[in-house]
């Protein structure tokens, strides 16, 4: 079970979307499988925006995910043609 999760919220356009859930499937088994406290990733689409959430072991696991490799290197590299401004990054702890 989660102890934390790191929600990233995406401004991307609707036509932009299918590229954009293309990178979350490219992604996700490697987040998954090299993560080092990983334990879930979802896409959520709204009419609005769309969300990434991640569960992790620990509020410290998802800080370290933001500072990798693979996020920074590779899933923002990728996402960055279809970004409508800065991501909402937020972190939460379950209570």
């Amino acid at each position: 079970m989660a102890k934390a999760y790191l929600e990233i919220t995406l401004k991307i356009n609707e036509a932009d979307r299918p590229g954009a859930a293309g990178v979350y499937n490219s992604y996700k088994a490697p987040f998954l499988e090299t993560i080092k406290g990983a334990l879930s990733k979802e896409l959520l689409v709204h009419t609005e925006d769309v969300q990434v959430l991640h569960g992790f072991d620990s509020a410290e696991s998802a800080q370290k995910y933001l500072l990798s490799n693979l996020f920074n290197n590779d899933v923002v590299i990728a996402l960055k043609p279809y970004l409508k401004g800065e991501p909402n990054i937020k972190i939460y702890n379950v209570a």
